[in-house]
């Protein structure tokens, strides 16, 4: 899977999760996807993405960008 594909399934769960939530538990659920848009927006501008350096750091993903689950 590449590294973008699992952005976009990352930020998509977290916004059903988070609709959810207010929906069901607390309007304050709607934090979270307000977080995964701002996160998005920020790693458009400056090019950061936290879940992609931690998939990095725990050697999870190739040169050419994909991730392999459990390391290489």
């Amino acid at each position: 899977m590449k590294t973008e594909s699992f952005i976009r399934i990352l930020a998509g769960t977290m916004v059903l999760a988070g609709v959810a939530l207010a929906h069901w538990v607390s309007p304050w659920w709607l934090l979270l996807p307000a977080f995964a848009a701002v996160n998005l927006i920020q790693s458009a501008v400056t090019g950061f993405c936290p879940p992609t350096r931690l998939l990095e750091k725990l050697g999870w993903i190739d040169a050419e960008g994909r991730i392999h689950w459990g390391g290489r």
